[in-house]
Order: C-alpha cells, then sequence, then structure tokens
C-alpha cells in the first residue's frame, strides 16, 4: 500500500466553501493486488477554474478542448472544488510544472493539494516554502517561469489530475448543496469588474505564466493512502485573444457584439 506525504495550506482557510489545500508525494506507485474493493457511488464533476479579480474567466469549448482568454500581466488564482464525500488529493501544474515543487514528473509520482469533502481550495502561485508562494500571472513565453527553467514544452496548459483517499470508516455530509454560484459567494477574491477588453494585447505573442511576487501561504505535511487510478482529469487551455481567433476558438466580432447585447438604455438607479 503505497504511503504519501502531503502539505496542507493554512492561509485561505474560511468555512465549508472555500479551504486550504494540501499537497503530498507519491513514495511508491506500485499498489497491493487482490485487496477488496468497496463499491462507491459514481464520481461526480470536479471542478478546476482560472481566476482573475476574483471572478473566474469564461471557458471556451472547441477542437476538444477547454480554453479560456490569457489577460496581458492579470494576477490569477487556480479554484479547485471537491464535490464527493471523499478527501481527494490532486496534481496540479501550470505550464507542465507542479505547483507545488516546479517538477515535470506524471501526476502520480507528483506533489499534490489535498482537498477535504465537498470543500475548495485556491491556489494563487507556485509554493516556494513552508510559508511563502509567488504568484501566478499572465505573460509571454520569453518571461515565464517555464523558460527560467528550461522547461517550455508545455506552456499555456493547466491540469488538475484527482485520486481519491482510500475508504475511510467516517463519511461527510455536506450540509448544504454546494452550488457553483454559492461557491462563487464565498471565494475570497474581490469582486472587481471584468478587465476592459480594449487593453487586450492582438500580437503574436503568446501567452504563459510567470513567477511573481511574494504572498504569504502557510503549509504542512500529512500522510494519506491514495487509489493508484486518477478519478477525474480536468485540463484548460489559455492563450491571448489574438490566438484564440486564430486557432476558431471565438469569433472575431464578440466583443462588439457583446458590447451591444449588454445595452440596457436607461441608466440604473445609484
Amino acid at each position: 500500500m503505497s504511503r504519501i506525504r502531503w502539505i496542507q495550506s493554512l492561509l485561505f482557510l474560511v468555512t465549508i466553501g472555500l479551504c486550504a489545500g494540501i499537497a503530498f508525494r507519491v513514495n511508491h506507485a506500485n499498489v497491493a493486488l487482490g485487496q477488496e474493493r468497496i463499491t462507491r457511488k459514481p464520481v461526480p464533476s470536479f471542478d478546476l477554474e482560472v481566476l482573475v479579480n476574483g471572478r473566474p474567466l469564461d471557458e471556451y469549448y472547441a477542437r476538444g478542448r477547454t480554453y479560456i482568454e490569457a489577460i496581458q500581466g492579470a494576477e490569477y488564482d487556480l479554484r479547485v472544488h471537491n464535490p464527493s464525500g471523499d478527501r481527494v488529493a490532486v496534481a496540479l501544474s501550470v505550464d507542465g510544472l507542479n505547483t507545488i515543487d516546479a517538477r515535470h514528473t506524471s501526476a502520480w509520482n507528483a506533489s499534490k493539494w489535498v482537498i477535504e469533502p465537498y470543500q475548495t481550495i485556491t491556489i494563487s502561485g507556485w509554493q516556494m516554502s513552508t510559508e511563502r508562494a509567488r504568484r501566478f500571472y499572465f505573460t509571454n513565453e520569453r518571461d515565464s517561469y517555464g523558460a527560467k527553467l528550461g522547461q517550455t514544452a508545455n506552456l499555456g496548459v493547466i491540469s488538475a489530475v484527482f485520486f481519491r483517499e482510500r475508504e475511510r470508516p467516517i463519511s461527510v455530509t455536506p450540509p448544504y448543496p454546494i452550488t457553483k454560484d454559492r461557491r462563487e459567494e464565498q471565494s475570497a477574491g474581490v469582486q472587481n469588474a471584468p478587465a476592459d477588453k480594449s487593453m487586450r494585447r492582438d500580437d503574436d505573442d503568446y501567452a504563459a505564466t510567470g513567477i511573481g511576487r511574494n504572498v504569504r501561504n502557510d503549509v504542512r505535511w500529512v500522510n494519506m493512502d491514495l487509489d493508484s487510478n486518477a478519478v477525474s482529469e480536468v485540463t484548460i487551455r489559455y492563450e491571448y485573444y489574438s490566438a484564440l481567433l486564430k486557432l476558431g476558438v471565438i469569433p472575431r466580432e464578440r466583443y462588439p457584439l457583446q458590447r451591444r447585447e449588454d445595452s440596457r438604455g436607461f441608466s440604473p438607479e445609484p
């Protein structure tokens, strides 16, 4: 039976809707055979969202992938939700680099964040130590963290691979239904207006993620046993507007049309 080392983030601990994360390293990938398995309920949908100013970026589905539009220079967070009654661990990577130790490994061998049943974590940057992280922000390939480390094969990709903890005798029931809207209301991010679309860069530069300013993020290690097979995987591709146009992910006239669709006539009362 494999043993896992984990880290739990303490900084973002807030109620049931948003909790701190946990990470771990797998010491051995082999799992004992012949062990009796416990039948579980169907796996619910695990969520991964990219937040700017506390709000999730719009997602576009094309070419068999999920895309978001990167905003040049904007800091962003990753919000990950566990909708199941099991504690899970998620291998979370940005540009192919693990968000805990910046290594490029398989999901099983990666350090991982732990999410308690029915809870949500928000990861704001690469973990540098047990007390410090450095923020994610959208930049170009030359300025990316991957370029600094000589790892540029997977730029523009955010990936979350979920592993479920082996059955524990105690189950947890959520006190109320957790919906996406409720999780957004409980987000710790500041609810600012979206960035002005007229300020986007339309050149041929491609999006990547930089290693930004220092932020406090206290963590601790814990031990867990995981199922060897991933229970879910979510991948998001991000590009600047010009690249999304070239890929055919969004139409060229999307933003002028959206502006007109949002027109309401009279201004609302103050």
